[in-house]
């Protein structure tokens, strides 16, 4: 496509880079900036720069945070004993719009998958048996996609905190085999939560 402006070029170009965004969606976000009044567009400029400049990773979950501890963590409201393993910030996101979780959170960052190069070395692991036995978790609730990296990741964990006072659930098969968290939809999701089961049951019923 010919486009009669290099600046509209490049901009197009940069919107394409996002996922899911093809070359006439960003074409179209692009010229929609164009129309909007000077101030309007730099407010959305710079609410980016700023995001990309000034987020963190919560010290205690490594869920994304404005702060060095994320509001989730330091919320008095929320059950300290009880820690919910999750893969990544979606999952997070998908459990808290549930409103039926008031437990802490631990983003592993991913799940052990040797053929995509993924050891346990690369995973929020450590940080997690850490924070069990400094803060007297008495429950984590394993809530990791439902696949076979999810499961060997869960087995893994599992054996890590075998030492440790400190009892294993999972979500019940609410959540189909293969299922992705982030895709599933909120009634579905606060039914396997409030009904977790004890991690043996789980290998019982696999």
């Amino acid at each position: 496509m010919n486009f009669p402006s290099k600046l509209i070029e490049d901009a197009v170009s940069e919107f394409e880079k996002l996922p899911g965004i093809g070359h006439k969606t960003a074409l179209r976000l692009v010229l929609h900036l164009l129309k909007q009044q000077p101030q309007q567009a730099q407010q959305f400029v710079d609410a980016i720069s700023r995001m990309r400049r000034e987020v963190q990773y919560c010290r205690e979950c490594h869920n994304i945070s404005d702060a060095d501890l994320c509001a989730i963590c330091s919320g008095s409201k929320r059950n300290h004993k009880l820690v919910c393993v999750v893969e990544n910030i979606r999952d997070v996101i998908a459990i808290e719009s549930t409103q039926q979780y008031f437990g802490l959170y631990h983003v592993l960052g991913g799940v052990i998958s040797p053929l995509e190069g993924i050891g346990p070395e690369k995973l929020q692991i450590d940080s997690l048996t850490r924070r069990i036995e400094a803060n007297g978790i008495e429950e984590v609730i394993m809530a990791l996609n439902p696949t076979v990296e999810g499961d060997t990741t869960i087995y893994y964990l599992s054996k890590k905190m075998e030492h440790l006072p400190v009892k294993i659930t999972t979500l019940s098969r609410g959540v189909a085999f293969g299922a992705e968290l982030e895709y599933t939809d909120d009634m579905t999701l606060a039914r396997s939560i409030s009904s977790r089961l004890p991690y043996e049951n789980y290998l019982v019923q696999r």
